[in-house]
């Protein structure tokens, strides 16, 4: 699938009628350490205020009254302020600090001075201002000693006051919904059909419900009963959100989007509140759509205990029928659901009557893919040589989530190379990248690690070559990627949507070419393909267990797709027999050693072809399909795809016996 580029900050919890319905601020540790934080920032302020005030008395030195009267005397007084019964006294030396005294109360300072010997001469000398301290710095400087840690302790109290308030509000606002609310009329965030390539089928079916939400009159009108829910099944990438989006933008109505998840809690009830707030939020709003993504979350089959079975879960997953049995044919509200594990949902959600429809979104086709990336393309300047009907050629089994990385990760490569424009081999080597990982180049590898990783790779795209219903080789490589020493890249020329015997079975023997290389060159084993060892162990073991391959067993499935066992059963408890669990075994080794063997008879027939390829890999590394598929003309190989000569054959370029003939002396044991 595929969307416009949005751009802005997403404006979430908007909707007709649904802009005041989720209006929470979560109060959490963050805020309870900012409350701290300010609390601090007080206290150092208060502290630093009342500092203040202090410093202003140091220099002040109290003196008695009798000292300021023979001071007086001495004419070194310049002038002395009356504050009721305090004096301050400033000398006619400035160097000398202020003295501070005290004199009666009831009487004067020149009637106290007087009375202790002063002159009237000497007192006419002296300045002598008399100020009444009933101002507001009077009583600052007398109660600030109390004021000030009264007043922090009432902002420790108000900081603490408003964290348990915040915490109560949070309390009260737990069981309510979590849901995001896209505004129809919100242009930034609206996606319609036109902005999704591929899923034709899908887009049809869905249609049926932008039809139903913009006049549902119609429906309702002949009796028939609107679909209630919608179950978009597919692997993940596919565009199942993007869908359903899709659906909320072409009719013009709120989208509420929650994640499964987001419903379970460590409370019990909790989920089951959440869902009820979810929809009475979206009844009115209605018309409306709920979207529930990733609902195996909390939609798995109720009593085995699988997946994490606990009763708040499961009463999530009641409440949530209970909802959708309640809905009333005219109440316009849809529910959609995505999941790409439809095979553990509960019986009961996925009945008619609850989820109505469910629509398949299938990984996209050439056709689809070059759709998908067009419109991945549209705001990227391309070059002139791109040709994008390649690059869906070179893309089997990606998803829309993959084609949108591989188109970003072109523009990321060309930008950082300081070029204007995605040229094709920007793109070609975003294939990879997104496949693989990228490319580590500091990684070296020595000079005998070079060889070996070039035999391996080799072994491997000999191998793939040779036999018919291998898929041909795109490229090889001894530059390490990702976890990968390594790579040999080997796609399909058309995509197919099954998988026979006579593939997997050339698949093995192609993945353990790289192994049966290094044996027989070095007469030893590395840990390179490890990785190819699993892969080949778990496709064997899918043969048998899965897809019915196995000659002994025959056509019985003792394992589900998703690779759990069928009966549900774990550990001991297998479902089948310790014979059955022996022959297993054995027809899983049996399949290995004939790849293997396969794999063995073909290196050792085109054994100059392995070490022409393997020179020429150490010595530019990397080797396209034209270079690669020269050397195997040059060494006499002949390639052998079964569904190249038949795609021929239609077109009248080849002789079609050629492929059956092959197939036959194929079959042969």
């Amino acid at each position: 699938m595929s969307t416009k580029k949005e751009k802005g900050k997403k404006k979430e919890n908007k909707g007709r009628g649904a802009s005041d319905l989720i209006k929470k601020m979560p109060v959490g540790p963050g805020n309870f350490w900012n409350n701290m934080l300010s609390t601090v920032l007080v206290l150092m302020l208060v502290v630093a205020a009342y500092s203040y005030f202090v410093e202003q008395k140091v220099e002040v030195q109290e003196i008695s009254l009798s000292q300021i009267a023979a001071d007086v005397k001495e004419g070194t007084v310049k002038e002395i302020v009356v504050r009721g019964s305090k004096l301050e006294v400033s000398y006619k030396d400035e160097s000398r600090a202020k003295a501070e005294g005290k004199k009666e109360t009831d009487s004067s300072v020149t009637e106290t001075l007087a009375n202790l010997g002063v002159g009237h001469d000497a007192l006419s000398a002296v300045s002598i201002d008399v100020k009444n301290e009933t101002g507001f710095t009077y009583y600052l400087g007398t109660f600030a000693p109390f004021l000030f840690p009264l007043f922090f302790l009432l902002i420790i109290i108000w900081f603490f006051t408003r964290s348990v308030r915040g915490a109560g509000m949070q309390a009260l606002n737990f069981g309510m919904s979590k849901a995001r609310v896209i505004d129809p009329s919100d242009q930034s965030q609206k996606v319609t059909f036109k902005d999704v390539a591929g899923a034709k089928e899908a887009k049809q079916e869905l249609e049926e419900i932008v039809d139903f939400l913009k006049n549902p009159k119609k429906f309702l009108d002949i009796g028939a009963e609107i679909p209630k829910g919608v179950l978009l099944m597919g692997p993940a990438g596919t565009g199942k959100t993007l869908l359903a989006r899709a659906v909320a933008g072409e009719a013009g109505v709120p989208f509420f989007s929650i994640s499964g998840s987001e419903f379970v809690e460590m409370f019990v009830g909790v989920g089951a509140s959440r869902v009820r707030d979810l929809f009475q939020m979206a009844k009115r709003a209605a018309p409306s759509i709920i979207f529930v993504d990733e609902i195996d979350a909390v939609g798995r089959i109720r009593g085995t205990g699988i997946g994490g079975g606990n009763d708040e879960r499961e009463q999530t997953l009641n409440q949530i029928l209970v909802e959708m049995d309640g809905f009333e044919p005219s109440e316009k509200v849809i529910v959609m659901a995505a999941t790409n594990r439809p095979d553990v949902l509960d019986p009961a959600l996925v009945r008619p009557g609850r989820f109505d429809r469910r629509v398949t979104i299938d990984l996209p086709d050439r056709d689809d893919r070059k759709a998908i990336l067009g419109i991945h393309a549209r705001k990227k300047p391309l070059a002139d040589d791109v040709n994008l009907e390649v690059i869906a050629t070179r893309t089997p089994g990606f998803s829309g989530a993959d084609l949108q990385s591989l188109m970003n990760e072109a523009a990321i490569l060309a930008a950082r190379e300081e070029r204007k424009t995605v040229a094709q081999f920007d793109i070609i080597r975003s294939i990879e990248k997104v496949m693989l990982g990228p490319e580590r180049k500091s990684h070296l590898l020595s000079k005998k690690e070079r060889e070996v990783t070039a035999y391996h790779e080799a072994g491997h795209a000999l191998v793939s070559s040779v036999l018919p219903y291998a898929d041909p080789v795109q490229k090889i490589s001894i530059i390490s990627r990702g976890r990968a020493a390594g790579y040999t890249l080997k796609l399909p020329d058309e995509d197919r949507k099954m998988h026979s015997k006579k593939e997997f079975i050339d698949d093995i023997a192609m993945t353990l070419g790289g192994y049966v290389a290094e044996e027989m060159v070095f007469g030893d084993l590395t840990t390179g393909p490890s990785n190819d060892l699993q892969v080949v162990a778990n496709l064997a073991r899918d043969m048998v267990t899965k897809y019915g391959m196995s000659t002994r067993l025959g056509p019985v499935a003792l394992e589900g797709s998703g690779g759990r066992l069928i009966g549900g059963g774990f550990g001991e408890d297998r479902g089948y027999s310790p014979d059955v669990a022996k022959t297993i075994d054995e027809e899983v080794s049996k399949l290995i050693s004939e790849g293997m063997e396969t794999a063995r008879d073909v290196l050792t027939k085109y054994r100059a072809a392995l070490d022409a390829i393997s020179k020429r890999l150490i010595e530019v590394e990397t080797l396209e399909r034209d270079e690669y598929e020269g050397i195997l003309k040059a060494e006499g190989v002949e390639i052998q795809d079964v569904y190249r000569d038949a795609r021929l054959a239609e077109e009248g370029l080849a002789d079609p016996t050629k492929a059956i003939e092959f197939d036959a002396s194929h079959l042969k044991e």
